[in-house]
Order: structure tokens, then C-alpha cells, then sequence
């Protein structure tokens, strides 16, 4: 190829280049030719090397040497070199180059040349890439130039006015008056910048945005005209006149319509007409159509145009353009919480989206569907979200899950429609699921009593089934291993009698320990429940032992650990077993997750709750979560439970040597003013516990809660947990035993100090837990009676 050759050629050359390197090689050739030239002033080919050096720019080659050339060209006299030159300013300049400061006066000058193609190319410059400096300096001339008769260089002036305000926005005061006139234009284009500018003076100014509501009157005119004019060709796309226009002005009068009563009531009339009159088969109409929901949907517009809209994106769900069906989707997601009754309409054409092969569509489908859900179609709703579940996609599947989820737990018509669906998500799609719905789907189960011999059998033919699936499994291990007497019983009446042998259960969870599908996770719960049956059968018992002690020198440290205590569990504490791995309580959601709960106290919104760090009594109890967040609502911040490690369960000999560790604030109080009296606060089951208040202080006052059992056997497991307001500080010692002996021939003395600066009326809740004639019980009870001398 010559040194110099036309762009054409160049063109033709650089495509024809086989490879990479043969093109990187004709384009440093033919920049090196384009170097040396400018170096020689070549004033007859300037413009045609300038050409050639931005077409080697558009190809992702440096172009940068020409960036001086583009200044002189601008410089020119000549309308073709102008032209080139204002062309390369605007692709190789931007503001942040100083050459581009070089171009403001060329810029000046050629605005008020009387050509207007000169001055076009220099507005398309200025708007193109004209920085801050340039824009201060050049906004008079672009004010003038709004004022111009030729509608050619306003069009042009009104955009190049749009980039100033971006730029500048302190400016808009001074395009102000000129966009208001621009409104009575018959040119389109004219009309287009118009409404671009205003649209951009009101988005940026409150003020500015109250001055042009008054011309809403204005819009509303110019709008029905295009709406209801005749065929122009001129402007026509597919049947709709200048659709380009019309969505500016939709736009705009959203806009103005915000918040406001007058502006929208001047506008519902011409949304109806445009939503009634515009052909929805076409792309250019569903764009007019689309607005104009938009519009209603955000002004304070009437509701019977509010279920127009609704209709109108209904439309849009059954068009073959998939573009069309997701913003359709996208914008009912938007407006379903506000007009639910009317999205829920148009169910059955969302419901039929989620088997759409493109996966976005999918996803709007889904999040809608499930928006959609309410207690009145839970059932029949769930049934397509869960049809949906098992042919998603697997990028899919956990959102699908979680969703299920939440409308179930809110929606559920009954417990056990509510476990039956949860067992069907973890069965199809287990491996999705988020963490927290394993604990979730085990309190569910502990409360629905009634239900607990159908989820274990449920439960136990899935894992035979299928063991891949880690969170179904684990929750029925747990479960087994909770409820493996209720399986092996074999007489439940909701689902099919089924004899299940000890060794049958045995082997399904030896099957689980020894798979290599099994997490460490999954192991643990495995094995624990083997444990636990080995006080539900009797038979196995040593079969039992065995595949705990296998697992005593496991490689994971926590199945080993489990392991080994179990295994002390057989050799040194045989007689604490039973105890030990007896039947869970009911676990409160509340306790499960470590969140509020829903059924605050109104009356102690403003509550503390203080949990002391006691080891408690009873190996029952050490493993159940002490959480006081249902004793007392409206606790600011999550509260973890205090526990005990195993080895250090004290006995209740030992009580006294803890009752003198945990006396925290001994010895550090003033000389106590001896209180005597006593209050009843619990009396149920043959158990009284009494409140006495034994010494006060200024600030502190020391009570007792002393219980005594009246019936015919002892109560063991006995316990008590306090909750008091925000302003009192809590401290419980040690409790004197764990065992209130019967005909009243005992007493368990619990002594509580309750830190009180303020001088408040006492309020305390109590949580009273304890087992009698073989059944656990738990109980509240609320003290608002303390005497006035334990606070005054």
C-alpha cells in the first residue's frame, strides 16, 4: 500500500488483512503517513488524513497525535473542513483534555455565522462535549439562539441548552423564559427540545417545577393533538403520530402531576383517551401505552384509571415480545401492594409465564406470583409454584424456595398443609434451601403436637427414599431420633400403617452416617439421634453403643466430640441418660431464631431483658434454650441464651458454693434496710411460688421467690427465669435446689437483686418451668403488686 492512499482504499485494505498482526501492520503504516504529513502543513489533504485517523480511532487504534489537527481544522474557513474538524473534536476531545479549551472561541464565532449549518456544527460540538468553563462562557449565545426564527438552529440551540443545565445547573434559571415559548411551536422537533428541556429545569428545581404546573393545561393540548390528528406522514410510525413526542410529554406530565391534586385532575381526562385510543399491536403504541401507565401509577389519579392501567399491562402479558411481557411484569411488581385486587385479576396469564423459555421472564413471573399469594388462593397458587419448583432452573431454585417458604409460614390454612409443603420443597429442591430452614421446619413440627406421628413417618419414608438432599435429611433424623417411639409404634392415623422395626430405623441412619453424600452437619444429626433412641427402644440398645463409640476417633473434630461424650454418657452416667435425651419441650419461634417475638407485652414496651449467667440445675434444662424474649416484648436487641458446658452442671449440693461465686454484688452495697413481706404470684398445679422482699438499699432491692409444692409427689426439674423493664438492673443467684419437695415438706428459695436508681415501679415477669407426676410443664406469671416500700 502507498504512503498515501483514500479512505476508501484504507477501508478496503484494513479488511481484507487476514490476521491481527497484517491489520496492526497497515494501520502503523498508514498512521505513520498520516504523522508526516501533518508535520509538512499539507493543507490540500488535511481534512481526507483527519478522516482516515478517525476511522483508525472507531477501530480501537490511538488516535490522540490528531487532536491539534482538529483545531486548525475547526479554525478553517472552509464549510468541509469545519465540518471534519468539529467531527474529530467530538470523538477524540472531551473536557478533561486542555486542547479542547483551545475550540471556545472557534466555537463563539462560527454560533453567530450566518450559515446555519456553521452554526449546527457548532451547537452538535458544545452539546456533544463542552465542559463546565465552556458552557458558562457560551450560555448567552445559546440563549440567543432560543430566540431564533429558524426552527433548525432552536432545535438544536434547545439541546444544546440541556446539556448546559447537566453541566451547570445553576444556570437554568436563565432558559427558563425561552422554554416556556418554545411550547407554542408547530415543529416537532422544536416541540421535542421543548419538552426535554423543561423536563430537565423541573427535575433539577423545585421552584422551576411549580412555575411550569401551570402549563399542564398546555401539555394536555399538545398531547391530544398528536393523539387524535390524522395520518401525517411526516411524523407517522406504525399508525401512531410521533410516538417520540408523545412519550416526552407523558413523561413530563408525570412529572408535574407528582403530589399534586390540580396538575393530575388536569390530565386524568387525556390518560383515559390515551389509553383507550391507542393501537397496542404495534411496538411504537405499547411505548405510548407503557407511559402512560406509568403516568397514572405515579400521579394522584383516579382509581377506576388506576385498573385501566392494571388492564393494560394485562395486555402486555399476552404479547409475543418477550421485552413487553417482562417490563409488564416488572411494572405490576411495583404497583401490586397498592392495587392488589386488580393485579390479581389477570393470575392465571402470570401464573402461565413461568413456563417461559427465557429465564428473566421466569424470574419476574415468579417474584409476581408470589406477591400474588394471599390466604384466599394459598392453596391453588402454591400448587403452580411448586409444579414451577421442580422444572426451574437451577439459578432459580433458591429463590423460588425461599419464597414458598414465606408464604407458606404467612398464609398456611393448617399445620399440617404448612409441613406438607415445606416436605415437598425439601424433597425437590433440598440442596437450595437457605440455612435457618432446617431450625424452622423442627420448631414447626415440636408445635404441632397432634402432627408428630405423621411427620415422623413422613419423614422416615423420604430418607429411605432419597438421602441426597441434606436439610431433609437432617430434619428427619432429628426427628426420628425425637420421635422414633411414635415410628415404631406403627398405629398413626393419618397415612398408612406401615411396620418400621429398630432395625429398620437403625440402618436408614447408619446409612446416613456412612454415606459419602452426608455433610458433617448431617453426621451430627445422625448420630445424636441414634443416641437419643437408645432410650425410645430397647432391644438395640448395644447396637447402639457400638456405632456411637465407632465415631469416637472420627477425623471431623465435632463428630468426635459428640462421640466421645455419648460414649462417657453409656459408661459414667447411665442412670442420667433418660434424662439427659428425653423428648424436646416445645420450642417458641422466638427461641429458635433468637428474634422478637410477634406477641409483644403492650404494657412493658420498654423492657430489658436481663438472663444471668447460672448454671442451671437439671440436664434437661441446660439443654434447652433459656430465652426470655416471649417472658417480655419490645426488647431492642437480640439476646442469646446463657448456658452451662455439660461438665459443669452443678448438683444441688453443690448450690451453695455457686450461690457464693455468683454473688456479684456482695459486699459492695451500703447497709441494707431489712423489708418482711410476701406476695402470692403463682399458684397452679399444687406449686406456690411467693415473692418476699428481704433487703433494700437506696438503689437495690433484694427479693426472694420462694417455692413450695402442696401435691402428693415431688416436682422436679424446677426453675425460674426473670424479666424486668429497661431502667431496673437484673442479677439472679444460684437457685437452693431443683426439687420442691411434696405436703409442703420443702422449700426452693431463688434469691433476685434487682438494681433500681431510678426509683420506678417494680414490674417482673417470671418464667416458671418444672415437671410433675411425668409431664413437663412451663408457665408465666406477670408481678405488678410489689410493695411500696421495695421501690420508694
Amino acid at each position: 500500500m502507498s504512503p498515501s492512499v483514500r479512505l476508501q482504499e484504507l477501508i478496503r485494505v484494513i479488511r481484507s488483512a487476514r490476521t491481527q498482526c497484517e491489520e496492526r501492520g497497515v494501520i502503523q503504516r498508514e498512521c505513520a503517513a498520516i504523522r508526516e504529513q501533518f508535520r509538512q502543513n499539507d493543507n490540500g489533504g488535511r481534512s481526507h488524513n483527519l478522516a482516515k485517523l478517525l476511522y483508525v480511532h472507531m477501530l480501537g487504534y490511538p488516535a490522540h497525535f490528531g487532536q491539534m489537527e482538529c483545531v486548525r481544522l475547526i479554525a478553517s474557513p472552509r464549510y468541509s473542513e469545519k465540518r471534519i474538524g468539529y467531527l474529530g473534536a467530538m470523538m477524540l476531545l472531551d473536557e478533561k483534555q486542555d486542547a479542547s479549551l483551545l475550540i471556545t472561541n472557534s466555537i463563539k464565532n462560527d454560533l453567530s455565522h450566518s450559515s446555519q449549518y456553521v452554526q449546527s456544527l457548532a451547537l452538535c460540538t458544545l452539546a456533544c462535549m463542552g465542559s463546565a468553563e465552556m458552557c458558562r462562557d457560551l450560555a448567552p449565545e445559546i440563549e440567543r439562539l432560543l430566540k431564533a426564527s429558524n426552527s433548525y438552529i432552536k432545535k438544536k440551540a434547545t439541546l444544546c441548552a440541556v446539556h448546559i443545565i447537566r453541566k451547570v445547573p445553576e444556570l437554568g434559571e436563565m432558559f427558563t423564559p425561552s422554554a416556556h415559548s418554545l411550547l407554542s411551536e408547530k415543529n416537532h422537533g422544536v416541540l421535542h427540545g421543548a419538552v426535554v428541556l423543561i423536563t430537565e429545569l423541573c427535575e433539577r428545581n423545585t421552584q422551576t417545577l411549580d412555575n411550569f404546573r401551570k402549563a399542564v393545561p398546555e401539555l394536555v393540548q399538545i398531547m391530544k393533538g398528536l393523539v387524535m390528528s390524522g395520518y401525517s406522514p411526516e411524523h407517522n410510525v406504525a399508525g401512531i403520530s410521533d410516538p417520540f413526542l408523545q412519550v416526552r410529554i407523558l413523561r413530563l406530565l408525570r412529572i408535574l402531576g407528582r403530589n399534586n391534586d390540580r396538575a393530575s385532575d388536569a390530565m386524568n381526562d387525556l390518560l383515559a383517551q390515551v389509553a383507550t385510543n391507542t393501537d397496542s399491536t404495534k411496538t411504537a403504541g405499547s411505548a405510548v401505552l407503557y407511559e402512560t401507565v406509568l403516568t397514572v401509577m405515579d400521579i394522584r389519579s383516579e382509581s377506576g384509571l388506576r385498573v385501566l392501567a392494571v388492564n393494560i399491562l394485562g395486555r402486555f402479558l399476552l404479547n409475543n415480545d418477550r421485552n413487553i411481557r417482562y417490563i409488564s411484569m416488572t411494572s405490576l411488581l411495583k404497583i401490586v401492594q397498592t392495587d392488589h385486587n386488580a393485579v390479581q385479576r389477570h393470575r392465571g396469564t402470570i401464573v402461565d409465564c413461568l413456563k417461559d423459555q427465557d429465564a428473566s421472564v421466569q424470574r419476574r413471573a415468579l417474584e409476581l406470583s408470589l406477591a400474588l399469594v394471599s390466604s384466599v388462593n394459598i392453596r391453588s397458587l402454591m400448587k403452580e409454584l411448586l409444579l414451577f419448583l421442580s422444572t426451574c432452573p437451577p439459578e432459580l431454585r433458591a429463590h423460588a424456595a425461599s419464597g414458598i417458604f414465606i408464604a407458606a409460614e404467612k398464609y398456611a390454612p393448617s399445620q399440617r398443609w404448612h409441613i406438607d409443603t415445606i416436605l415437598h420443597v425439601l424433597t425437590t429442591a433440598g440442596s437450595d434451601v437457605r440455612d435457618e430452614t432446617v431450625p424452622n421446619l423442627i420448631q414447626l413440627i415440636t408445635s404441632a403436637s397432634e402432627l408428630h406421628c405423621y411427620t415422623v413417618h413422613k419423614l422416615y419414608r423420604a430418607l429411605v427414599t432419597d438421602i441426597s438432599q441434606q436439610p431433609l435429611v437432617q430434619v428427619a433424623c432429628w426427628c426420628i431420633g425425637e420421635y422414633g417411639d411414635l415410628l415404631l409404634k406403627g398405629d398413626c392415623e393419618e397415612t398408612e400403617p406401615v411396620q418400621v422395626t429398630e432395625d429398620d430405623v437403625l440402618d436408614a441412619l447408619e446409612t446416613v452416617l456412612q454415606s459419602h453424600m452426608s455433610s458433617p452437619a448431617t453426621r451430627a444429626f445422625a448420630l445424636t439421634a441414634t443416641m437419643k433412641l437408645s432410650t425410645r427402644i430397647t432391644e438395640n440398645v448395644d447396637r447402639i453403643r457400638s456405632i456411637v463409640s465407632i465415631y469416637g476417633s472420627c477425623i471431623d473434630v465435632e463428630l468426635q466430640q459428640r462421640a466421645v461424650e455419648y460414649n462417657a454418657l453409656f459408661r459414667k452416667y447411665d442412670h442420667m441418660r433418660a434424662a439427659v435425651l428425653e423428648r424436646m419441650p416445645v420450642i417458641d419461634k422466638g427461641q429458635t431464631n433468637g428474634e422478637m417475638s410477634a406477641n409483644n407485652i403492650k404494657d412493658l414496651e420498654q423492657t430489658d431483658v436481663k438472663i444471668p449467667e447460672v448454671p442451671l440445675p437439671s440436664n434437661q434444662l441446660c439443654l434447652e434454650v433459656c430465652d426470655l424474649l416471649d417472658l417480655l416484648g419490645g426488647s431492642e436487641e437480640p439476646l442469646q441464651p446463657s448456658q452451662a458446658p455439660p461438665s459443669s452442671v452443678p448438683t444441688p449440693s453443690s448450690t451453695g458454693t455457686g450461690q457464693d461465686l455468683l454473688d456479684l454484688l456482695g459486699g459492695v452495697c451500703p447497709a441494707p434496710v431489712p423489708v418482711v413481706t410476701g406476695v402470692t404470684v403463682y399458684e397452679k398445679n399444687g406449686l406456690t411460688v411467693t415473692l418476699q422482699c428481704d433487703q433494700r438499699t437506696e438503689t437495690s432491692v433484694t427479693v426472694s421467690l420462694l417455692a413450695s409444692n402442696s401435691t402428693d409427689s415431688d416436682i422436679t426439674s424446677f426453675s425460674l427465669q426473670a424479666a424486668v423493664p429497661k431502667s431496673v438492673q437484673l442479677q439472679m443467684k444460684a437457685p437452693s435446689g431443683d426439687v420442691v419437695p411434696a405436703h409442703g415438706a420443702g422449700q426452693v428459695t431463688q434469691t433476685v437483686i434487682l438494681m433500681n436508681p431510678n426509683k420506678v415501679n417494680l414490674k417482673m415477669r417470671v418464667r416458671v418451668s418444672y415437671s410433675s407426676q411425668g409431664s413437663f410443664c412451663q408457665d408465666t406469671a406477670q408481678i405488678d403488686s410489689f410493695p411500696t416500700t421495695a421501690w420508694s
